[in-house]
């Protein structure tokens, strides 16, 4: 009987550790990601998603949900504006949230059974049961779905790709159509039931984890002197028709120990890489390009210089009087912004990946080396300019 009244001995739940777990969790942060920040081990926050089936627990705080979801404060401050008589726009602008948001927010909650009337209080615990609520995984509950993804994965054919696939399969059976997100999540989110971790070896990328996604906006200067955005690049670039407008990158070697710096120009496609044999910091690239790139080219063949927000072009500044209109950057996280230079490198298929493989020390490769690659790239038939080569 004395069992039975004394306390469960063991250790005590970290409720607020837990709770800040379930917070990472839902900004969208990976487990492995999340248990590192918070110091414990990852067995630790599978055991909490095992345990809650991937839901945060009844007991954990408000506070633990991400600022994504509607506040209490929010939903009372939608409900008296709605009120006065304020559109949706309206509302979501004094709010600062998306119109969509705000819409949505009134079409779930201002049922017809409610009066057509927006209750603050009420909508706040219709949303606490709609989070908590279990929900059961797609791929869980269909195994010929998920067999046929898991073949296609084998088959190392993207989620975009294979979400495209599911909708020609079975055009008349929407509850078997995934969006690409879901898929990645199955395979990187561990959700019970879901995808294994090991088909991640089938991706582009074989990234066992995913990384987490920065906001533009909250990214840290990296230069000294302010760069100058692409928008302000001589529109005649767009054209293509002149000689001298370049686009330039790294590609980097493991643990980005070793790297190459490769520069293309957008007209004729002409390939320059550059060696950086004691590394890629921005003093040394700068040297690197002026000695290698611009000292070899007449002023009429270095009109523009475009490249990404590196932290490597730090010394842009002092490379920019090398060329007639200067230098340039992409928008972050915008590749496509630079498409000829990241076409030509390429992650795993671009034309300097066939010679520089992914993996591989690229500081082993000698200047003569580069040029040799150089030339076949140069004297190869290119498609975009009519089978004729670059050189």
């Amino acid at each position: 009987m004395m069992g039975v009244l004394m306390a469960r001995r063991g250790k005590k739940r970290r409720l607020d550790l837990e709770a800040e777990y379930w917070r990472l969790l839902a900004s969208g942060m990976g487990t492995v990601e999340a248990c590192r920040q918070l110091g414990i081990g990852r067995k630790t926050g599978y055991r909490w998603r095992e345990e809650s089936g991937g839901v945060p627990p009844v007991h954990l705080p408000e506070a633990s949900r991400s600022d994504r979801y509607l506040s209490l404060m929010e939903r009372k401050r939608i409900a008296t504006l709605r009120e006065r008589g304020l559109g949706v726009r309206e509302i979501a602008e004094r709010l600062g949230r998306a119109p969509s948001t705000v819409s949505r927010e009134l079409r779930r909650n201002s049922r017809r059974h409610d009066n057509g009337i927006y209750d603050a209080d009420l909508a706040q615990q219709r949303s606490r049961e709609r989070f908590r609520r279990p929900r059961q995984v797609k791929l869980a509950a269909d195994p010929v779905l998920k067999a046929e993804v898991q073949d296609k994965l084998n088959l190392e054919w993207s989620p975009e790709q294979i979400a495209g696939h599911l909708r020609a399969l079975w055009p008349d059976q929407p509850e078997r159509h995934l969006c690409h997100e879901t898929i990645y999540r199955s395979l990187y989110q561990g959700i019970r039931g879901g995808l294994s971790r090991t088909l991640t070896k089938g991706l582009r990328t074989s990234r066992p984890l995913r990384k987490r996604r920065r906001r533009s906006d909250q990214r840290a200067a990296r230069f000294a002197a302010p760069p100058v955005l692409i928008g302000r690049r001589p529109p005649v670039v767009e054209l293509r028709t002149r000689l001298g407008d370049w686009e330039g990158d790294l590609i980097v070697g493991p643990r980005s120990q070793s790297a190459v710096a490769t520069l293309v120009d957008r007209r004729t496609r002409f390939l320059r890489l550059v060696a950086l044999p004691d590394g890629h910091r921005a003093d040394q690239l700068r040297d690197a390009l002026i000695t290698a790139f611009v000292s070899t080219l007449l002023q009429h063949a270095r009109q523009t210089l475009t490249w990404d927000q590196g932290s490597e072009m730090a010394r842009h500044h002092e490379i920019a009087p090398y060329f007639t209109d200067g230098v340039f950057f992409a928008h972050p996280g915008s590749p496509w912004q630079r498409g000829t230079n990241e076409n030509t490198n390429g992650l795993v298929n671009g034309l300097v990946r066939q010679y520089l493989p992914k993996r591989t020390k690229l500081s082993l490769h000698t200047p003569e080396d580069l040029r040799r690659i150089e030339e076949r790239l140069n004297n190869r038939p290119r498609k975009t300019l009519g089978c004729r080569a670059s050189a």
